[in-house]
């Protein structure tokens, strides 16, 4: 599988088999890891990681995997570069493609990461934009895969705000790798009719289900793997909270709801997660709500079902896996 000089922007750019190639390739990677093997691949090459969206695992998968390949790495913040205030997009892509060898982004809309990518000389990976978060899939993909040991045929539910990138991007990877999909949320939050339309296509194609509904227990009922998010995404104001949690306080993941998931079922969460009032906004939102908990129980977040922290240590095997694959010559 040569997937040399490939950008990776969105998961609809790439085929089952070439997922499926990153998915192993990231285990191969994570063994070398854990036996303390060295794996400085691309020893001498430079990536820059251009952020306009703060971010803990994300920046720490790249730095760190760009320094087990051997590589060096220069992270810019939201105030480290000019792109968009004194330089074009289609610029900064120019200049940083002469200086690097890959150029990872994360920000706010697809139509950025695209630009940067049409003239840019060298690879370029989304780690976040409004629209997908395909980095994060393949690092849930991983987990469900050790957990279970296979993914066709597993019953995976996002529950919650079904309009945003996780939710975009696991309706793509499962209907891709034949993972059954629910999306269990409000009507008003499924997700765009398009995308569902393209991915009933690609899921015909690998013998798997979409599902939409907003009743809870129905859409759980069996499920392999529990998946949520955040209620509110990062960028949007924070005066739609009220809102937004009388919309998904009925979709919160509890305990009934896992009781009534399979009895091996699994807890997902791309992080971070408001499951107690240990943070700043926790706080904020206990003092303006009166909750303690958002879209996951305190009790579930800890539970033996939840494998969220094997999911976030994962996001270091799959990103270091997707720079190798399109840097490697």
């Amino acid at each position: 599988m040569n997937l040399s000089g490939r950008d990776f922007l969105k998961l609809l750019d790439y085929s089952k088999e070439e997922i499926l190639y990153l998915l192993e390739l990231a285990s191969f990677l994570k063994q070398k890891k854990k036996n303390h093997e060295s794996h400085r691949y691309l020893y001498g090459k430079n990536v820059c990681l251009l952020f306009e969206k703060d971010s803990t695992r994300t920046r720490c998968a790249f730095e760190v995997g760009a320094l087990d390949l051997g590589m060096g790495c220069t992270y810019l913040g939201p105030t480290g570069s000019q792109m968009g205030k004194k330089e074009s997009i289609a610029d900064t892509a120019r200049v940083l493609s002469r200086m690097y060898d890959g150029i990872e982004y994360r920000g706010f809309s697809q139509e950025i990461i695209e630009e940067l990518a049409k003239y840019s000389s060298v690879p370029v990976w989304n780690g976040l934009t409004d629209e997908f978060h395909p980095t994060q899939m393949l690092a849930d993909m991983m987990t469900i895969k050790e957990h279970f040991g296979s993914l066709k045929g597993l019953h995976l539910v996002f529950m919650g705000d079904a309009r945003n990138n996780v939710a975009n991007s696991l309706l793509v990877v499962c209907s891709k790798l034949g993972v059954n999909f629910t999306c269990c949320a409000p009507k008003g939050l499924f997700p765009k009719e398009e995308l569902v339309h393209q991915c009933e296509t690609f899921a015909r194609e690998n013998g798997s289900t979409i599902t939409l509904t907003e009743n809870v227990l129905e859409g759980v009922k069996g499920a392999h793997v529990i998946y949520t998010d955040v209620w509110v995404s990062m960028g949007e104001d924070a005066s739609i909270w009220e809102k937004r949690i009388q919309e998904l306080k009925p979709y919160q993941v509890n305990k009934t709801v896992m009781e009534n998931a399979d009895s091996n079922a699994i807890f997902l969460h791309c992080l971070p997660s408001f499951h107690d009032t240990k943070t700043k906004i926790g706080k904020e939102i206990q003092e303006q709500f009166g909750l303690e908990e958002m879209e996951v129980t305190n009790e579930v977040f800890e539970s033996k079902q939840s494998k969220v922290f094997d999911q976030a240590e994962n996001r270091l095997h799959t990103i270091k896996a997707v720079m190798y694959a399109t840097m490697k010559e």
